[in-house]
């Protein structure tokens, strides 16, 4: 696949100014050099809009009032550009050949309309002794990767989809890939783990972990009586034609 293919990746980030230069230079070590690079800035107080302006070239930030985490990935989304869409948030970080392996995918099978892999989560040096105990635990395991940071799509996957739902702070990436499900979206998984989860005192999820959970169930829940609703809806149809 051409080296010319457009990739817009999407770094959402909140007073991220610790980790995000290493989660751009991520990006920019890719074997197949992105278009564009866009840092959607949720209201961030400390550097990191100065860090991410500091990139110059393909780097560009777009900012908005503190929304949260799906409406900051909606912000970068709506300032894409490319044929092609990833996010990788500003804690986290790729693996050199990331988008090289999900085009190749892209490239061998066109039906394909999204693409994630596999992920592994890492410990900060502070958090040497959580990373013991859970060392072996699915935590500390590679994982198939259902989540935004692993995700390569399409853009008119997400014309067909739509954006994050930025009423979930948690399960905004589970709905959407729920929903690409209900729109038939062929969604293609690399086994490799191509992406790198920090494990962090910040992290929304582990300072949240029963809000975290709680939405998460609930979408789900949603999900499933939306299917059995299609499905009655259908078996109604069906009676009242015969």
């Amino acid at each position: 696949m051409s080296n010319q293919l457009q990739v817009s990746c999407i770094v959402p980030a909140y007073n991220s100014e610790r980790f995000l230069g290493e989660a751009l230079d991520s990006i920019l070590d890719q074997t197949h050099r992105p278009l564009e690079i866009i840092v959607a800035d949720d209201g961030s107080t400390d550097r990191t809009r100065e860090i991410a302006t500091s990139y110059g070239e393909p780097v560009r930030v777009v900012t908005q009032k503190t929304a949260g985490p799906p409406a900051t990935r909606n912000l970068g989304l709506a300032a894409a550009r490319s044929e092609f869409i990833a996010f990788l948030d500003a804690d986290d970080l790729w693996h050199r050949e990331k988008l090289a392996r999900q085009l190749a995918r892209f490239a061998s099978r066109p039906e394909i309309g999204a693409c994630v892999t596999g992920i592994r989560n890492f410990w900060i040096p502070e958090l040497k002794e959580e990373e013991a105990r859970l060392s072996r635990t699915k935590m500390g395991q590679e994982l198939p990767g259902y989540v935004t940071m692993t995700l390569l799509a399409r853009r008119k996957t997400f014309d067909a989809v739509g954006p994050f739902d930025a009423r979930l702070w948690y399960s905004d990436s589970a709905d959407w890939f729920l929903r690409a499900r209900e729109k038939g979206v062929v969604i293609e998984h690399i086994d490799d783990v191509l992406v790198f989860h920090r494990m962090h005192e910040k992290n929304l999820t582990r300072r949240q972990a029963l809000k975290t959970r709680d939405e998460f169930l609930s979408t789900i829940r949603a999900s499933l009586k939306k299917r059995r609703d299609g499905v009655e809806e259908s078996r109604n149809s069906n009676d009242d034609a015969s």
